[in-house]
């Protein structure tokens, strides 16, 4: 029977874990073009992102889409996800998406992970690592995330009892819950900077075409996208 040791001691039986992926957002920056469909090697992020989580070991997965739904479902069809589509509602806000996603999961969960859709460079191997540091958690820890030189990166996972807490408009899944709550919350230490790495802005984008010495580039049917902010 398999088991896990949790930093502080005791034994836990194995973590089942969720995650959200969000890839709701207009991209406004990026000239109204969905960021998750940026491809590497002719791969999107979002496909790179749903193998690198599958192999993790996550027990449900879950994508939020919204703006871009129709142009990004296609792309996702093959893989054995739950699918939350908000292009219907009237708000996409980050709080919202990652409020629907975790309610889309299935049956009993010990944790939460939560990812934005554009994080070019983490892989398997990088969000086992952050696994582990949420099974090795200090006591009384609820919630972890990466951080270097004091800067926060992402994924972010947490408690999934977490969830059904409320204090005074502050919810879980959004960054008020890290500030307010610091004495649940453990900034993991890494050096591994694919955590910090996402794509915001055109600049963001040639900083890591740089880095991986090829073009990152958006597929001919994506062509601009006029939204309004």
């Amino acid at each position: 029977m398999g088991c896990i040791l949790k930093g502080g001691g005791g034994l836990y039986g194995r973590l089942r874990l969720g995650a959200v992926v969000l890839a709701a957002g207009q991209g406004s920056r990026m000239g109204y073009r969905p960021k998750c469909l940026l491809e590497i090697a002719g791969v999107s992020l979002i496909r790179r992102q749903l193998i690198a989580l599958s192999g993790a070991g996550v027990d449900q997965l879950v994508i939020v889409l919204g703006h871009y739904a129709d142009l990004i479902r296609p792309l996702i069809e093959d893989f054995p996800i739950t699918v939350i589509d908000l292009s219907a509602e009237s708000e996409f806000s980050q709080k919202y998406s990652v409020s629907a996603g975790v309610d889309a999961l299935h049956g009993k969960f010990d944790a939460v992970m939560v990812t934005p859709s554009d994080m070019p460079l983490l892989g398997t191997a990088d969000y086992t690592d952050l696994i582990g540091a949420y099974k090795k958690r200090p006591e009384g820890i609820q919630m972890v995330r990466p951080v270097f030189q004091q800067g926060l990166g992402n994924p972010v996972i947490f408690d999934y009892a977490i969830t059904d807490e409320s204090q005074d408009g502050i919810e879980p899944m959004c960054r008020n819950w890290w500030n307010n709550r610091q004495e649940k919350c453990f900034a993991w230490p890494t050096e591994n900077d694919r955590f910090f790495v996402d794509i915001d802005t055109p600049e963001d984008l040639e900083i890591l075409e740089k880095r991986l010495g090829c073009k990152v580039i958006y597929p001919e049917a994506v062509g601009m996208v006029h939204g309004s902010a």
